[in-house]
């Protein structure tokens, strides 16, 4: 590597690295190794390999040197030959083995990234609704992102650094120190003006890349937000782009001036070194070439000590520069590991049971609930503030008790934020209960398996999502060995045959981010098509026919009749005549269960439910 190649990646490293200040517990150091234990094999191969590699390196200037004191002293073509032929073998050899050793490094590094991935991904999944209720996506999605990669360079890039370098430093010292010490120690003596400049430019780098990082971050969550289709929509409706295209361009022009001051500042660094590489060879040149005019020196040694010279700075300060990179390699360690430490509030028991077959009961046992704190669920670092919210673990259920017999119909109504839909999630197992039970058929839905409460209980929620991918995909969630005749045929339940029939890309069309594509009607009849596919035994309808007009969602409540039949329901709903048909209809205010009957019962006592249903059917007769 020339100096200034060293130059300029001395600058990148340590702009790159953040973090070079902090230290670091053992346990995080220890975690950080037990990732690289199931590859020690492959650890142990390259870092032979880099040994030997690095040792070429050196050979290279010293078979240079031979070359040069053998022209001088006139030997025969066939010895210069055969040097140069040594040459190009050693350097065939190393350009083989920097191949080898880049391939084992790169490898480690994927295979850390790999796991690292997998291991977040699937701590992820396992989070409670909670979790995703507060975090922010794209600082979730950073973790599997910049800070895997970030840790991956420790792997890739810091640690075949460190190994070669420390065997190209001590053998290029050795070959220098026994050619010329007072040379050698000339050459040092500059290694500072070399060093200093590299850690305070890399540090005014590193702050400015961090400043252009956050602004981009801005740019990509302003991005993201407005392009979405809710988001231009809204933006459109209140006539804003021009104030967005405002805000916007100011961002992005900060970031072109950190740009530019960042290429300048890396002109006036790498110009500088180079300048400082050219005094040391000029010295280096200048006393070797005075000891060689005295004798003290051959003319072979002084090309020797110029060669060498460049792979003497260049290790030094990729050295210089590996306690940076380590420490910020060990951030993001330490921000993964920040995500892997939440412990998940829903967890499997290791003899979680099964549910028996046929139908299914439903029973609520005096359930008290609160919604878990920020602490318990989160991180200030994924919701982006300064301090997580202290606000919460305020108990929104008081002793909810009811029963759904196998087969039976039970609808929840009452107020906005009065407790149903929190009712729901807990018979889903969203969330757990804090005191009393949710049972199935006699069994707490915590001694159960997920895959038997998944393969027991559907929900259809009220916002009607679907993924940016094709129909068949979206409804094969529910059930992926399904075939098509099954998929059509519960397109035909849900009313969304002649639709789906009627797309050129029939099943395979795209239904965009969010299902946008469809209508907010043909999306909730798409969830309600993925549920029938589901075919569970207990059915969860939150609020499912709210996003339809009359005629559709005749057509569907139809459809949810004859999909409910013989199957355990609770139904959410404030349109009062989809669950007049109810058998049993529970009045939910305030966390607690006011009323409990028929439509009929509940109209004679003239109570909450009573006024519900003359707020909204004040046109017609009392007892319709």
């Amino acid at each position: 590597m020339s100096m200034e190649g060293a130059a300029y990646s001395s600058l990148w490293r340590l702009s790159m690295a953040d973090g070079a200040k902090k230290s670091f517990s053992r346990e995080t150091i220890r975690r950080t190794l037990a990732f690289a234990a199931p590859y020690k094999a492959k650890l142990l191969v390259f870092v032979l390999v880099s040994v030997v590699s690095a040792t070429l390196a050196v050979a290279t200037p010293v078979l240079a040197g031979q070359v040069v004191d053998a022209i001088v002293a006139k030997s025969s073509i066939s010895t210069v030959v055969w040097l140069a032929v040594v040459i190009a073998a050693v350097a065939i050899a190393d350009a083989g083995l920097s191949m080898v050793t880049r391939w084992l490094s790169s490898g480690l590094g994927e295979d850390v990234i790999l796991d690292l991935r997998t291991a977040v991904f699937d701590h992820v999944q396992k989070m409670p609704i909670a979790f995703f209720t507060r975090t922010r996506t794209g600082a979730l999605v950073s973790r599997l992102n910049n800070d895997v990669i970030g840790a991956q360079r420790a792997f890739a890039g810091t640690l075949s650094g460190v190994v070669s370098n420390v065997v190209a430093l001590v053998l290029t010292l050795v070959v220098m120190l026994n050619t010329s010490w007072q040379v050698t120690l000339l050459a040092l003596v500059l290694l500072p003006v070399f060093l200093f400049p590299a850690r305070h430019m890399g540090s005014r780098l590193a702050a400015l890349r961090r400043e252009a990082a956050n602004y981009n971050s801005s740019m990509s969550t302003q991005m993201t937000e407005r392009f979405s289709a809710p988001g231009a929509t809204l933006v459109k409706l209140f006539g804003r782009p021009a104030e967005e295209s405002r805000e916007f361009k100011l961002r992005a022009q900060r970031v072109r001036d950190i740009g530019v001051r960042s290429a300048m500042l890396q002109w006036v660094f790498v110009t500088a070194l180079t300048l400082v590489s050219a005094l040391a060879l000029a010295l280096v040149y200048g006393l070797g070439g005075y000891y060689a005019i005295v004798g003290q020196l051959a003319a072979g040694d002084v090309v020797v000590l110029a060669l060498l010279l460049t792979r003497l700075y260049a290790p030094l300060t990729a050295l210089a520069n590996a306690r940076v990179e380590i420490a910020s390699a060990l951030v993001s360690f330490e921000r993964v590991f920040e995500v892997l430490d939440l412990d998940p509030l829903i967890k499997e028991k290791p003899d979680a049971g099964e549910i028996a077959p046929g139908p299914v009961s439903v029973e609520f046992k005096d359930v008290h609930f609160a919604y878990p704190s920020a602490e318990k669920v989160s991180l200030a670092s994924l919701e982006e503030v300064a301090t997580l919210d202290t606000r919460g673990g305020e108990e929104v259920l008081h002793g909810i008790s009811f029963r759904v017999e196998p087969g039976q119909t039970v609808a929840l109504v009452g107020s906005s934020g009065a407790g149903k839909s929190t009712i729901a999630q807990l018979l889903a197992r969203l969330y757990d209960v804090d005191s009393g039970a949710v049972e199935l058929s006699g069994t707490d839905v915590r001694d159960l398996s997920f895959a038997a409460m998944r393969s027991a209980v559907g929900m259809v929620t009220q916002d009607g999502h679907l993924f940016h991918e094709t129909i068949r995909s979206n409804l094969l969630l529910a059930r992926p060995g399904a075939g098509d005749e099954q998929i059509w045929e519960v397109l035909r339940r849900a009313r969304l045959e002649e639709l789906v029939a009627s797309l050129p890309d029939g099943l395979d069309t795209m239904v965009g981010e969010r299902g946008y594509r469809l209508s907010g009607g043909e999306r909730q009849r798409m969830t309600i098509a993925r549920l029938l596919l589901a075919q569970p035994r207990v059915v969860i309808l939150d609020e499912a026919t709210a996003a339809l007009d009359s005629t559709n969602e005749a057509a569907v409540q139809a459809a949810l009749t004859e999909a409910l039949a013989g199957r355990t329901a609770v139904v959410i709903a404030h349109r009062l005549s989809t669950i007049r048909s109810a058998d049993q209809i529970l009045v939910v205010e305030g966390g607690r269960i006011v009323e409990r009957g028929t439509h009929t019962q509940l109209l004679v006592r003239d109570g909450r439910y009573a006024e519900l249903h003359r707020t909204q059917f004040q046109t017609q007769p009392a007892g319709a």
